[in-house]
């Protein structure tokens, strides 16, 4: 009776199991008709895993190495909030030396930056309010900028020099500023405003100019006449030159990189104290130097935590952040605040959690390298992974979820996925270089479950989003 009753178990077992194979044969073949037909031509990776068990539930070319683009900041992401914790966060301390008689410092003024990418202006503000106390109304000395926490190149290795003036490829420093609350570190924020016809535009900077030098060559235009004005830093140089033509009652906004973040950070620093009232003796300049063993601490500016400022990073696909992450992992486990640590603290990671490192060829934490591969295999496995992680609410919430229009719920799927019955079904990291377009993350189907995916594509053409947004939409249907 008991042999009978076991034969009975296995045999509705095996009902069931056929069944689910069946079912998942079907979907599959669906998908891959909708595949053949979407992405034809192209150099591809896809992967799908069922979130619960981790099963390989589907996959095309899933072992394909393809670059990964912004789809890399998640394990960018997941290792810096398992390695510095969900409650770190970035100081930046001021301190002096000499002494004070009469108002006056005879001597300097130092900041100590540990790659803050919340530091702004008014930052300062509350600094020169700290001088103020302590009766500082004029430095007779220098500013000082102590940059040693990071050391090596300020760009990630792959940055082209055609995109070195724009935010996403800005060059990072121990000390730093962002002239936004998306931190978008490095930058200033150049706009133009049309003005008289034939005159030169008007041009604003924000927070201030930092010490970069604005050359306008634009010129207005008439209304109605083609927009061909550029913004853009010389290369190499401190140099933004306004150029082409802009037509009346237009304007245009530009994020501009530092060439050197840490200079123009001590400058927009001094010009702030200035604004302030603080006086500076002639001579007084700004300059690197290491924070003497004597300098007397005047105060700390502490960043928003690891976990508040993870929807900036994933969500808005902050290329500042990341990097700032790599090398902050580097100096913290390895002393080294450099691009080879910090990455190797993210090989370390994933290989912890049981991926293929070999698998993973990347040269920077942002995914902006052309030279970056990985397939959607691996991807998918660390997706699936991530739930058994302490983070893992952090990570997840930190997603873009699509359709929302909130750009800090919906981030960059905001327009992706808005109609009603896929709204809130895919939280994802986009990705986008040039000829590469990427989505991975988390799905609900219609069944109810949820999948992790790995859509890994290379073309010719300038983006594949709607093709991969079709791809998923059929997934969602039919899972």
């Amino acid at each position: 009776m008991k042999n009978q009753l076991k034969i009975y178990i296995l045999f509705f077992v095996m009902a069931i199991a056929s069944t689910f194979f069946s079912i998942n044969a079907e979907a599959n073949s669906e998908l891959t008709k909708t595949v053949n037909h979407h992405l034809y031509g192209t150099n591809f990776s896809m992967a799908l895993r069922d979130l619960d068990t981790g099963e390989l539930v589907y996959e095309y070319y899933g072992n394909n190495g393809i670059k990964p683009a912004s789809t890399l900041k998640l394990l960018t992401a997941a290792t810096a909030l398992e390695v510095l914790g969900e409650d770190y966060y970035f100081s930046t301390q001021m301190l002096m030396d000499g002494k004070i008689q009469n108002g006056v410092l005879n001597g300097n003024i130092y900041l100590r930056g540990e790659g803050d990418p919340t530091l702004q202006v008014k930052d300062f503000v509350t600094f020169s309010n700290t001088l103020k106390q302590k009766g500082i109304k004029q430095i007779n000395g220098n500013i000082y900028g102590d940059e040693t926490w990071f050391t090596g190149d300020r760009l990630s290795p792959g940055i082209l020099a055609k995109d070195e003036t724009y935010y996403y490829a800005a060059p990072i420093s121990a000390l730093t500023t962002s002239p936004d609350n998306d931190y978008d570190v490095s930058t200033v924020i150049v706009t133009a405003k049309a003005s008289r016809t034939g005159s030169a535009p008007s041009i604003s900077v924000q927070p201030n100019l930092s010490g970069l030098r604005l050359i306008n060559n634009a010129k207005t235009v008439k209304a109605g006449s083609s927009n061909t004005l550029r913004i853009e830093r010389k290369y190499r140089t401190n140099q933004i030159i306004i150029s082409g033509n802009l037509p009346q009652g237009s304007s245009k906004k530009e994020w501009v990189t530092m060439f050197n973040p840490t200079l123009s950070t001590l400058t927009s620093f001094k010009n702030t104290l200035a604004a302030q009232g603080i006086k500076f003796a002639n001579g007084s300049k700004v300059d690197y130097a290491t924070v003497p063993g004597d300098a007397v601490s005047l105060g700390t500016k502490r960043s928003k935590t690891l976990k508040e400022l993870m929807p900036s990073f994933l969500k808005l696909s902050n290329n500042g952040i990341a990097d700032i992450l790599v090398k902050t992992m580097g100096k913290r486990v390895y002393n080294a605040g450099d691009w080879e640590h910090g990455l190797k603290v993210v090989r370390e990671h994933g290989q912890s959690i049981g991926l293929d490192m070999n698998q993973w060829k990347f040269e920077d934490g942002s995914g902006i390298s052309h030279s970056n591969r990985v397939n959607a295999i691996q991807q998918t496995l660390f997706l699936v992974k991530q739930p058994q992680e302490p983070s893992y609410r952090t990570f997840l919430t930190s997603l873009p979820l699509g359709g929302q229009r909130d750009r800090l719920i919906g981030g960059t799927l905001r327009n992706r996925f808005t109609e009603t019955v896929y709204k809130n079904r895919v939280m994802a990291k986009t990705g986008s270089l040039d000829g590469v377009s990427t989505l991975a993350g988390y799905v609900r189907a219609n069944s109810g479950k949820w999948y992790a995916f790995s859509i890994l594509v290379e073309h010719n053409s300038s983006s594949y989003i709607t093709q991969i947004d079709t791809v998923m939409k059929k997934m969602i249907t039919i899972y």
